[in-house]
Formats: C-alpha cells, sequence, structure tokens
C-alpha cells in the first residue's frame, strides 16, 4: 500500500529545526508585539531626550552649528533676567491656579455627589466640556471675552461689581496673570471634579454610617471620612495640576497675540524655552531651559508627596 505524503515520518534532524524554530517564535513573540512601542520611543522619545541632554552643554545658531561651552549655559541661567520673570510668572500662575482650581474641583465634586441635586449628569458634562476644546480655541474664545467695552467679561464684572467697561485685560501688566487664572480655572476645574468625584464615589458608605452612629455631623465626616478617603486622589490632582501649571505655553502665546504681553507680564518658562530655541535659534540654551524646567518639577513634586504623605522617602 503507498504511503500519503502526510505519513511519511520527519527526519530527526527535520524536527529539532522545527522544535526550535517553534521555541525561537514563543521566545520572541513577546518583543515582536511590544516592538511598535519600542521603536517608536526610541525614535520620539529617547532619542530627543538624549539629544536635548547633550545639546543643554552647546551653544548653538539653528540645527547646525554648534559649539561646546560646558556648564556656561547654567550659569548664564541662572543670571538671565527673562529667566528669572519667566519663572516668577509661572510659579505665581501655578500657586494661585492650584490654590484656587482644587478647592472650587472639590467643591462641586461634593455638590454633584449629593443626591438632591437633580440632573447631575448634565451637569457634569457641562463642567466637564470646556476641558474638550483644547487651549488654542479657549485661548482664542478668552482673548475675545476680555476685549474692553464689549467683551463679556467686563460687561458681567461691570453689572455686578461696577468695574469699567474700558478695563484692559490683556494689555495692563497687572491683569495679564489674573486673566490667565481666571481662564484656566474654567478650562481645567471640571476636569479635576471628576477625579474627586470618582474618588468621593469610592469612599465606603459604612464609614459615613458609622460616622453618624458616633453623633459626627456633616462637618466632621468631611474631616474624618471624606478627606481620609479622598486623599490619594487629592495628592495626584495636586502633582499633576502643579506639572501641568509649570507647562503653560499655549493658553498665554494665544491669548496675547503671540507675546509675552506688556512688560513680559505673560511670559512663563515653556514660552521663554520656546522663543530661545525656534525664535533666537539657540536649541542648546533652550535644552538648558527645559532641562532646569524638568528638574525643579520634579523636586517640587517629591517635596508635596513628602509633605502630603504619599512618599516615605523609604520608611
Amino acid at each position: 500500500m503507498a504511503t500519503r505524503p502526510t505519513d511519511i515520518p520527519m527526519a530527526p534532524t527535520q524536527a529539532v529545526r522545527t522544535s526550535r524554530w517553534f521555541v525561537l517564535q514563543y521566545k520572541m513573540a513577546p518583543y515582536l508585539f511590544v516592538s511598535p512601542f519600542l521603536i517608536l520611543f526610541a525614535i520620539f522619545g529617547a532619542y530627543p531626550i538624549v539629544k536635548s541632554l547633550i545639546l543643554a552643554f552647546y551653544a548653538t545658531n539653528g540645527p547646525k552649528s554648534a559649539v561646546f561651552v560646558g556648564v556656561q549655559n547654567f550659569i548664564f541661567l541662572f543670571s538671565d533676567r527673562d529667566f528669572h520673570k519667566a519663572v516668577w510668572n509661572t510659579a505665581v500662575f501655578a500657586f494661585w491656579s492650584v490654590f484656587l482650581q482644587l478647592p472650587l474641583s472639590l467643591g462641586l465634586a461634593l455638590l454633584l455627589n449629593s443626591r438632591w441635586v437633580r440632573g447631575r449628569e448634565i451637569l457634569r458634562l457641562a463642567f466637564f466640556s470646556p476641558n474638550l476644546l483644547g487651549q488654542v480655541f479657549v485661548g482664542v474664545l478668552f482673548s475675545v471675552l476680555f476685549i474692553p467695552q464689549y467683551g463679556l467679561v467686563n460687561r458681567f464684572l461691570h453689572f455686578i461689581a461696577g468695574v469699567p467697561l474700558d478695563t484692559k485685560w490683556l494689555a495692563n501688566p497687572n491683569l495679564v496673570m489674573p486673566a490667565l487664572v481666571l481662564t484656566s480655572l474654567w478650562m481645567y476645574v471640571g476636569f479635576n471634579m471628576i477625579y474627586f468625584l470618582a474618588a468621593l464615589q469610592a469612599v465606603d458608605k459604612d464609614l459615613y454610617e458609622a460616622a453618624t452612629v458616633d453623633g459626627a455631623n456633616a462637618w466632621h465626616q468631611f474631616w474624618a471620612v471624606t478627606l481620609p478617603g479622598i486623599k490619594p486622589v487629592a495628592v495626584f490632582v495636586l502633582v499633576m495640576s502643579t506639572i501641568g501649571s509649570f507647562q503653560l505655553f499655549e493658553l498665554p502665546w494665544i491669548m496675547l497675540n503671540n507675546s509675552a504681553g506688556p512688560d513680559q507680564a505673560g511670559l512663563t518658562i515653556v514660552m521663554y524655552l520656546y522663543q530661545t530655541g525656534f525664535v533666537t535659534g539657540d536649541l542648546g540654551y533652550a535644552s538648558t531651559v527645559g532641562w532646569t524646567l524638568a528638574l525643579g518639577v520634579l523636586m517640587i513634586s517629591l517635596f508635596q508627596m513628602r509633605v502630603t504623605g504619599a512618599w516615605k522617602g523609604g520608611d
């Protein structure tokens, strides 16, 4: 009887090769699946980071002309008045933005977490939706709202507090920062509200019942039950809001008509980095500004985590 080709036994050497091939495929499969991410990260993530670190020690005039200057960029940075102005403006914005933003976000979350509020789903969408627009669109929108005479901001403040209609928010150095803070609040309060709302819904309801039995009123329950229950999320929101505030660029750039505003009142660190690297052309000094910003934000974040108890420093 003729033997079918499929019934022909495989040679020992061929069987070993096939077995090794399947073993190799089994071992390489995870790396093949993650290779698209690794390749993209190496090209658009790791390489720019390493390149910027190298450029921080060079003085450049465009992408092709570079002279090694060592740590001179860092030495000059700490005596650069424009950089000092940018750091001060960014720190002021970050402080007021976070100081006002987090309580408002938590207050809205507490309000919308209450059962007696009707239309909670619609209100959640309404408060969150400004974040969907993007900073460029919001910058264009509020640059119109802050227009003297006809801007809705001046008209509203004139109606409730008698503020002059010709108040020039974006042309007055003393009002540029309040305008930026108000705009950021409108954009991000609802976004952080979602984090707090999720945290509030995760707090064990039995704790409130136990507190009620012990005679605790709503204020005592807030301090003894609510705040400890949402602490991890609150620390996360605090750190991420601070980092986002120090990365401010598009909002003032658009609102101030592609400039730092009067008397550089709207100059931020990232804006100064952009002007230095892509307007002046000194990519080396811009890299120095970028790495200084990264290290500064890292130190501030670690300090916040240490103070809030989220990071015990090895305890």
